[in-house]
């Protein structure tokens, strides 16, 4: 499972998810974070299902987006990036480029890095009993006896 985490260490409110790379690889070590740019050939063409770790402006708490809840946004900035990321997105997904979309959204300021790194891990770890749930099974849904039987 890869995490494309996305910052900007020379503005504070965009550098939290950089300042959380280390401590989450420790704590994920299957995890494979990567540090980009969004705006530099983002994202790579084999990935078709993308989990992205960012801030979120406006946001009080850490909350788990999907493509859902970004087609549903107002076309207002919602990243404090150059390049909004919503529109880049939603792009994307409408060039059939991109499957699907999460992104743990974190708040740009007044959090302590303590609780946001909890929070954020929990997230990530409801994210990877997901990931491996759905990989061992196939399809996501819990495999039963009647599943398995031929014809």
């Amino acid at each position: 499972m890869k995490i494309y985490v996305f910052g900007n260490p020379l503005v504070s409110e965009d550098s939290l998810p950089l300042r959380l790379l280390s401590p989450l690889q420790d704590k994920f070590a299957q995890i494979h974070f990567i540090a980009v740019d969004p705006n530099e050939n983002f994202p790579p063409k084999s990935e078709r299902n993308l989990i992205i770790l960012d801030v979120v402006k406006e946001l009080s708490d850490v909350s788990l987006f999907d493509y859902s809840d970004l087609a549903n946004i107002e076309k207002t900035p919602i990243s404090p990036h150059d390049y909004d990321l919503l529109l880049h997105l939603l792009l994307l997904k409408k060039m059939k480029r991109i499957n699907k979309v999460r992104i743990i959204g974190i708040p740009p300021k007044n959090v302590s890095k303590n609780i946001l790194l909890a929070d954020v891990s929990k997230l990530i770890g409801d994210l990877l009993f997901t990931f491996t749930s759905t990989s061992l099974s196939g399809n996501g849904k819990r495999r039963t006896y009647r599943d398995q039987r031929r014809g």
